[in-house]
């Protein structure tokens, strides 16, 4: 016999999700709610509380929903891709909100550096490589990709790392690459990669400031280990 499944119309208004977050704002909101508020419509399985619900029972956690593919999500039963590609759409607004300024911040700390970067480079699977394009005043002009490795490697060739600060007429550049392992401890590999930069910048009079390892929720400063 097939089960009643309760609709979000049908809940008493004050139990609405949308409703709920016009009275009383998003942060009043659990985060089954939030998700059905994104997911719009639940399925013939349950309202989109359920399947809110759903999500957070297959992945366990908000990050882990974050990081799964839309080929992932729409194998949660009721979801397809449709409501897939609205949460992927959310999660990456969420994170280019975290990493948007209106003005040029000023980078003269590595903190500063890892606070543009850390929310857009800490879920990645794969390790990223990053240029932070600075002006003279240590000012970020554009902070760019530069390569995409693989789960515990990465290997970013100086021309493409220079031709983005050559490109924004930059004075100096601070790059960054994620360890997908979450552990920010660099490699030989990495410590040799950083020399190599450094001696390319002092040949195209481009400084490299610093190379900051991006782990989960925690980065390492390769300057000031006196690494570089």
């Amino acid at each position: 016999m097939e089960a009643y499944h309760t609709l979000i119309r049908e809940l008493p208004a004050d139990e609405r999700p949308r409703e709920r977050l016009v009275r009383f704002g998003a942060e009043a909101l659990s985060t089954p709610e939030l998700l059905a508020i994104i997911i719009r419509v639940g399925s013939s399985r349950g309202s989109a509380i359920t399947l809110g619900n759903q999500l957070l029972s297959r992945f366990g956690s908000l990050r882990a929903i974050a990081k799964a593919t839309v080929a992932e999500l729409s194998a949660v039963p009721g979801m397809g891709t449709a409501k897939a590609a609205q949460i992927k759409a959310a999660f990456e607004l969420g994170k280019r909100l975290a990493t948007t300024t209106e003005e040029r911040p000023e980078v003269n700390r590595p903190d500063l550096a890892a606070n543009l970067i850390m929310e857009k480079m800490r879920y990645h699977d794969k390790e990223h490589f990053e240029v932070l394009v600075l002006d003279t005043r240590n000012r970020c002009i554009a902070v760019r990709s530069v390569s995409v490795g693989s789960l515990n490697s990465n290997v970013a060739h100086p021309r493409e790392v220079f031709h983005e600060a050559i490109s924004h007429s930059g004075a100096a550049i601070i790059v960054a690459h994620n360890h997908p392992s979450g552990d920010p401890t660099p490699s030989k590999q990495d410590q040799a990669l950083t020399a190599r930069l450094v001696e390319a910048g002092k040949i195209m009079g481009i400084e490299v400031l610093d190379h900051l390892i991006i782990g989960d929720g925690r980065w390492l400063s390769m300057k000031e280990k006196g690494m570089l």
